[in-house]
């Protein structure tokens, strides 16, 4: 059937005026009327994992912004220009933010350490946060209340090799008797319930972990200097995220205004009760 020149002419006409309509604007703009790279138009989508745990994020409820990591998403939003009612939670394992490939989240805070290897499959933020490393006892330990360095120089500690942990406490603490190294953090717990030693040092997202879940009795004594080369925690985008950029200006205008610093002190030193050793 042929079509009618009427027809025709009236398609053409109407594709005319849609070439000449002025662009929308609002599209360039973070929540403005355009996804703009985000998951969802008008929406900032964060994930984490379901339990999140104290003192990352308060009563497993990041929509709460209570919790360092809760407070963190939030004070990123409010950087990127959202309304604390627009951003939206969503569930992930800590595998699934660390595997390549596409993700349904704009970025992901969980204690997720920046590393090169990572770099490959994923883009991070700026750090977040400077990990700490943190000494750990049990319930009785002749250092379970120490409030000093100088305090824990006679104990007998355990870290595992290689790693920032022993690099601290053997040069932080000084201790008098060596420093017992083992392979990996199972065997640094067990050798601390064995009684093999008296403290151990591990990072302060893993010595808030263990002394809530894992051990019995298990005391944070307090915070060591995080030393010349510190995990950092960053938050984690999609490979290649036209969003990379942004969000790590906003961490870094965080970071700079002291905003980092104040939440740290809240949360991960106050509330938590983690001091820092003196």
């Amino acid at each position: 059937m042929r079509t009618p020149r009427v027809v025709v002419l009236a398609a053409a006409s109407a594709l005319a005026l849609a070439a000449c309509a002025p662009v929308d604007e609002t599209t360039e703009e973070t929540g403005e009327g355009s996804t703009g790279g985000y998951v969802t138009e008008g929406t900032l989508t964060v994930a984490t994992s379901d339990p999140a745990y104290e003192p990352w994020v308060v009563g497993d409820d990041p929509a709460s912004g209570e919790g360092f990591e809760a407070a963190v998403a939030y004070a990123v939003a409010d950087r990127l220009g959202f309304a604390a009612e627009d951003v939206e939670w969503v569930t992930a394992t800590f595998d699934q933010i660390i595997a390549p490939g596409a993700k349904d989240f704009d970025f992901a805070i969980n204690q997720v350490s920046i590393s090169d290897e990572r770099r490959e499959n994923l883009d991070f933020s700026s750090s977040y946060y400077d990990t700490a490393q943190a000494v750990v006892t049990l319930e009785g330990s002749p250092v379970a209340g120490a409030t000093t360095i100088a305090e824990l120089q006679g104990a007998r500690i355990g870290a595992m090799v290689g790693t920032t942990s022993l690099d601290v406490v053997t040069e932080t603490v000084a201790p008098t008797t060596d420093v017992a190294t083992f392979n990996d953090n199972d065997q640094v717990k067990q050798a601390l319930v064995a009684g093999l030693v008296d403290a151990i040092v591990v990072d302060l997202p893993t010595a808030l972990y263990i002394t809530a879940a894992e051990l019995d009795g298990g005391v944070l004594v307090g915070q060591l200097p995080a030393g010349d080369d510190p995990d950092q925690l960053g938050l984690v985008l999609d490979k290649d995220s036209p969003l990379t950029d942004e969000v790590t200006a906003a961490v870094d205008a965080l970071r700079e205004d002291g905003t980092l610093a104040e939440l740290e002190t809240r949360w991960l030193t106050d509330a938590a009760g983690a001091p820092v050793l003196g």
